[in-house]
């Protein structure tokens, strides 16, 4: 049997693995094209190339979690050192090879471990839960999302503060070390029958928890992707994306808690659906700002952070919910919600990047108003849409015991 749940363990190891995930596709493109000169077009296309490999080997992924379950704390640990040496390797070394061909071999291996990592830990988060006292799905999840966006936080950061990317590659590894470590004995030992992925795409909940997911992260997604561009070109802020990241992350990190607790008084469904219109009106202010409006996009950054913290901590906590019901070893299911998840950065690299560089955009570069005014529609209307599509979604969606979490 697994060990009792040691929250801060689980708050730091989803620390480590979410450090390798949103800030990577906000730091290795503008990095590439600044230090080698790639273009942005093609850096999409590989990313976009990459999350093909992800539409056959995240279920795969989960199918090898559940059936290697016996020997878990070792496999996570394999999966965890070599995501922190391809980090090394992405920043930190000279490619020894052309640039584009070393930035897909690196980001292979980080995304391949960071998704190893994440269906492990989310399915061991599914019985760990049931450990807890009442409503443990949003015990846990708050402290394993909050733990999340603080390493979202530190790595969207941590370039600026350590004085480069190879730093905070080391300081990366550093970090995968003591969370390796102290998640070592939280790892479940009993094989749980596997039945694969049938019970979750045969469950009408699950599968639309899982359009959900898709459709919901494409905002973030979209944002993520353009964030450093929208900050330096169209505010005219050059040196300000380290700040305002950090704001938003941490905006994210300080409201995940305060969402778990509304979820529990007042429904997962409903309070996740007023963040969802908070994330519209952010976006919509946004798209009102121009060249100096630094400081009122940083209360953007607040409010639009605030509401990413309850898309990360409510969604994954209602569908370990699920999980818990119909699949209990949960890895499979996390295979597939590890797909969705990352799928839409990849739509978002392969559509936003070439488009940007067809309308005449070019990063670090004067631009004139209709390549900023694409800028523009594409980082603040674009997610708009989709939040409102995921919110008729998520509307028309029964969820049992979602008032438990």
């Amino acid at each position: 049997m697994s060990a009792a749940p040691r929250l801060p363990a689980y708050s730091l190891f989803a620390a480590f693995v979410a450090a390798a995930g949103l800030p990577i596709y906000i730091h290795a493109p503008k990095f590439y094209v600044d230090e080698y000169g790639v273009s942005l077009a093609l850096l999409g296309t590989v990313l976009f190339a990459l999350r093909l490999i992800d539409v056959v080997q995240d279920p795969l992924l989960g199918r090898l979690a559940a059936r290697t379950q016996r020997w878990r704390a070792v496999t996570v640990a394999i999966a965890g050192a070599a995501m922190a040496a391809a980090m090394v390797g992405l920043f930190a070394v000279t490619p020894p090879v052309a640039p584009i061909w070393w930035f897909a071999l690196m980001l292979t291996v980080v995304f391949s471990g960071f998704s190893y990592l994440t269906i492990c830990f989310y399915a061991q988060g599914v019985s760990a839960a049931g450990d807890l006292a009442q409503s443990g799905h949003l015990r846990l999840a708050r402290w394993r999302e909050t733990g999340a966006l603080l390493g979202i936080c530190a790595a969207s950061v941590a370039p600026i503060l350590l004085g480069g990317y190879g730093a905070f590659a080391f300081a990366f590894a550093a970090l995968g070390f003591v969370a390796l470590l102290v998640m070592w004995g939280q790892w479940g030992r009993a094989s749980i029958p596997s039945e694969g992925f049938g019970p979750v795409l045969r469950d009408s909940i699950s599968r639309r928890l899982l359009l959900i997911a898709l459709v919901n992260a494409a905002p973030v997604a979209v944002s993520s992707t353009l964030f450093l561009f929208f900050v330096e070109s169209r505010l005219g802020a050059p040196g300000w994306e380290g700040p305002l990241l950090l704001v938003f992350f941490l905006s994210a990190a300080l409201a995940a808690p305060l969402w778990g607790r509304a979820a529990e008084q007042w429904g997962a469904k409903r309070t996740l659906l007023a963040a969802m219109v908070l994330a519209i009106a952010a976006f919509g202010w946004a798209a009102l700002l121009g060249t100096g409006d630094t400081w009122a996009f940083a209360a953007v950054c607040v409010v639009s952070g605030a509401a990413v913290g309850a898309d990360l901590t409510l969604l994954p906590a209602m569908f370990a919910r699920r999980m818990a019901d119909i699949a209990p070893g949960a890895s499979e299911g996390f295979g597939l919600w590890s797909l969705v998840s990352k799928l839409t950065l990849a739509l978002a690299a392969v559509a936003l990047l070439p488009a940007l560089e067809a309308g005449g955009f070019q990063a670090g570069m004067q631009n004139d108003e209709t390549a900023l005014h694409l800028l523009t529609l594409l980082y603040c209307a674009l997610p708009c849409v989709l939040k409102l599509v995921a919110i008729a979604l998520l509307a028309t969606t029964h969820l049992p015991k979602e008032e438990t979490g």
